[in-house]
């Protein structure tokens, strides 16, 4: 099943001494939805921003807040995330022994739940049923402006099949751009998320035109 393209720039490459000013400004720039990359320095080696910060910037848009909770264990922040304002909830599935549990919680929570993999993370069919969004991380998960993986495509491929009619959107992130976004669209993905690419010099002149071009190679599929 086709689904309608995203493009989600991922706030992590922002200029933080701005942020509300940098989430105004890819809101008009034309992004569809914020992807708010959390991270711990647990389960991966960064540590990024929390609820206090998200709560903080979902007075600056009312598109959609797409939190991936890079963090372990992740159980207990879920209703902090909810109450700071993300739409959507992506925990990883190695984060933790109880993933159908965590997406319980999401849901009985109102929220949009998700799914992430790690690229040496294979695809299980199991919690298809369970799920809104499968993010298929395309680097190794911590730092942003990281290459894409060429081999992840197979695997969104092979993602797009397992789902098949189920309305469940597939979602990449890690070295998006517009040079490989029409091969990543092609494979299946319907949301991109774009940091580096997008927040490239934080130059707020280009970000309308750095999302476009995104969009544009998608349109070619």
């Amino acid at each position: 099943m086709s689904r309608e393209i995203t493009i989600a720039p991922s706030i992590l490459s922002a200029d933080f001494a701005r942020l509300g000013e940098e989430v105004v400004a890819i809101d008009q720039a034309g992004a569809d939805w914020i992807h708010l990359d959390v991270m711990d320095g647990h389960f991966v080696p960064n540590i990024s921003f929390g609820p206090a910060v998200i709560k903080a910037l979902r007075k600056h848009t009312k598109k959609l807040f797409d939190s991936h909770l890079m963090i372990a264990p992740a159980d207990q922040y879920l209703a902090g995330f909810a109450d700071a304002g993300c739409d959507v909830i992506t925990v990883h599935a190695e984060a933790g022994p109880h993933l159908d549990r965590s997406l319980q919680a999401i849901k009985a929570l109102g929220k949009k739940a998700g799914v992430s993999l790690n690229p040496s993370t294979p695809l299980s069919e199991h919690v298809l049923d369970r799920i809104d969004l499968i993010l298929i991380m395309t680097v190794n998960p911590g730092f942003g402006g990281q290459s894409f993986i060429p081999a992840m495509l197979s695997k969104i491929s092979q993602a797009r099949s397992m789902i098949g009619n189920r309305l469940i959107d597939i979602e990449v992130d890690g070295g998006v751009t517009a040079d490989n976004a029409t091969l990543i669209s092609k494979a299946g993905a319907n949301v991109l998320v774009a940091g580096s690419v997008v927040f490239k010099n934080n130059d707020v002149s280009a970000y309308a035109g750095n999302i476009n071009a995104i969009r544009k190679a998608c349109s070619h599929v």
